[in-house]
């Protein structure tokens, strides 16, 4: 497959420089643009969410939330578009993790905020729904909450803790099920009778 050419921390620049002019703050309006495929370009965003370029972790934030803006999801590929060029990247597992975790407890009942490692905030309910897979072969649950598009952000351990600690249980189809409840939503995890040997 053809590599785009952006070789280089001056090309990373460069990309940077076009992608800066294309959006303002927030993520880019990517749904509008539908400019031609330019190939892959040597970028990966690692489990933890950590972004590399050629190899080389990307450590100025900004960069990465820049980079984060113009991300795009179609089908389990993952790209950065622009409105001249959608050139494709390599995601390990979700392309955001979410690192805090506040509970805002009110009349109106419970509702999860969590806050991403690009600072982006969403409130966990039906446009932002939770989701839990399974970890390997660990006998774990990996939690994901719905960011935009398709786009997932997996939690962290802490932020994982956490979350248990808002657990309850409820009745599912006629089994007890243990899981989370956030803006009237209530999220299932495993049954109760599972809980004691399930690992976060």
């Amino acid at each position: 497959m053809s590599k785009a050419r952006h070789g280089g921390n001056k090309g990373l620049e460069v990309f940077a420089d076009t992608v800066k002019t294309a959006s303002s703050k927030g993520p880019a309006p990517v749904h509008l643009w539908n400019p031609p495929y330019c190939g892959e370009i040597d970028m990966r965003i690692a489990a933890d969410g950590t972004w590399f370029y050629q190899g080389t972790p990307i450590v100025r934030p900004t960069l990465v939330a820049l980079f984060a803006s113009i991300l795009k999801r179609e089908d389990d590929k993952f790209f950065l578009v622009t409105p001249v060029e959608k050139c494709g990247i390599t995601v390990d597992d979700a392309p955001f993790a979410a690192v805090e975790l506040q509970v805002e407890d009110s009349s109106a009942g419970r509702r999860l905020h969590f806050r991403t490692n690009v600072d982006d905030w969403v409130a966990c309910g039906p446009d932002h729904p939770l989701r839990f897979e399974a970890e390997g072969e660990t006998g774990g649950l990996k939690p994901y909450v719905h960011i935009r598009s398709g786009l997932w952000a997996k939690a962290t351990r802490a932020v994982w803790y956490e979350l248990a600690e808002s657990c309850e249980t409820r009745e599912i189809g006629g089994t007890e099920m243990f899981g989370v409840v956030s803006d009237g939503e209530f999220y299932a995890i495993a049954p109760a009778s599972s809980v004691e040997d399930m690992r976060l």
